[in-house]
């Protein structure tokens, strides 16, 4: 018996920014002129993003009058505190998640009062009561439903999601299994001018995700795991890493993370195969956590840019939403309705640094 992801929906918050705009707001943040501020355009340039989606419409704004969030000073002081940031990630991200999980009903034969355990998934903000009873209260879910929460994992944790949603719906053949990602990157924006930070300002955005779940049991198509494997590479620990300040979670994404994928995804990807049986892949459902990343993914594993269309798709559109992003993949993937037998392979990457992988067959 194996499990089903039978039907993907996704969401993104109304705001609506192109990368442009965004860089002119950074800049004028950080106060960029000159120099700075040409090398700031070739970062957002080489980001591959058109446009990003954010909880909050100041970034599309230079004019101070109109910023909801931000103080009304040229400097941003008195920055926004960590609480601050709390407060408008509990008020926006049930109603965010919320639309994801209706946007995958409607494509499922399954109500959602019959779903049986739910998946909550997300690295930018945590209260208690949580995410997780704001949506069995706000979806009618069972009160009873069986509720799990993965947190502060990074952009790898949909697989995780996943492999736990696959390890319900084997040990119970009639589990329906509801998996959310939720995630408002932009809230934590940091007004600093390292390289780490401007980076992850050029890359991150606002999106949720729901996938459903159910053994193959009960009769559902779509995309079924086939085997997983995960590697951490020690070595990288301090160069993908969230941590908690006074002003917002501070999100250091360096560089050399390109470098240190590189050095491991091959031989992670040769146990996941020797897992599978040796099963050929066809189809590729990679983590868009930059440009750069994927590029070196290409490099490695012999693919070109078509073999990646999904995942590039999504960056140019929507930027990196952090864990939600490799479901937003999947869903590109469903909808061109690949190959009934054909194998996909899909990677993630995240603090640790964790290497995180799977294939789904689709069924």
């Amino acid at each position: 018996m194996r499990s089903v992801i039978s039907a993907i929906g996704t969401a993104v918050p109304e705001n609506k920014i192109p990368q442009k705009e965004i860089l002119e707001f950074m800049a004028n943040a950080h106060g960029f002129e000159g120099k700075d501020k040409t090398r700031l355009k070739a970062l957002y340039r080489a980001s591959g993003i058109q446009t990003r989606h954010s909880v909050i419409p100041d970034y599309g704004s230079l004019n101070m009058e109109d910023w909801t969030f931000y103080p009304k000073s040229k400097d941003l002081s008195p920055f926004p505190t960590t609480q601050q940031r709390s407060l408008l990630y509990k008020e926006t991200a049930p109603d965010l998640a919320m639309q994801a999980v209706r946007n995958c009903i409607q494509k499922s034969n399954i109500k959602l009062d019959e779903v049986t355990h739910l998946i909550t998934i997300s690295c930018t903000g945590m209260y208690a009561p949580g995410l997780d009873i704001d949506l069995v209260n706000g979806l009618k879910l069972r009160p009873n439903v069986q509720r799990t929460c993965i947190n502060f994992m990074g952009c790898y944790a949909a697989i995780t999601g996943i492999r736990t949603a696959d390890a319900f719906c084997k040990a119970d053949p009639k589990a329906k299994v509801l998996v959310v990602s939720t995630e408002l990157c932009t809230i934590h924006f940091q007004n600093k001018t390292d390289e780490d930070n401007l980076l992850a300002n050029a890359l991150f955005s606002d999106g949720a995700a729901a996938l459903l779940m159910t053994s193959s049991e009960q009769g559902n198509k779509g995309l079924s795991p086939v085997a997983f494997h995960n590697q951490i590479l020690n070595d990288g620990g301090e160069n993908m890493a969230w941590d908690i300040g006074d002003f917002g979670f501070e999100m250091k994404l360096s560089s050399y993370v390109p470098i240190l994928i590189e050095s491991g995804i091959e031989g992670m990807i040769d146990q996941l195969k020797t897992k599978m049986g040796g099963s050929s892949i066809q189809q590729y459902a990679i983590h868009p956590g930059g440009k750069r990343i994927l590029e070196v993914i290409e490099q490695e594993l012999n693919l070109d840019k078509n073999d990646n269309r999904y995942a590039y798709e999504v960056l140019q559109n929507y930027g990196n939403m952090s864990s939600a992003t490799l479901i937003f993949v999947l869903e590109k993937l469903m909808q061109e309705k690949p190959t009934k037998g054909e194998n996909c392979l899909s990677v993630a990457f995240g603090p640790g640094l964790t290497l995180e992988s799977m294939v789904l067959e689709i069924a």
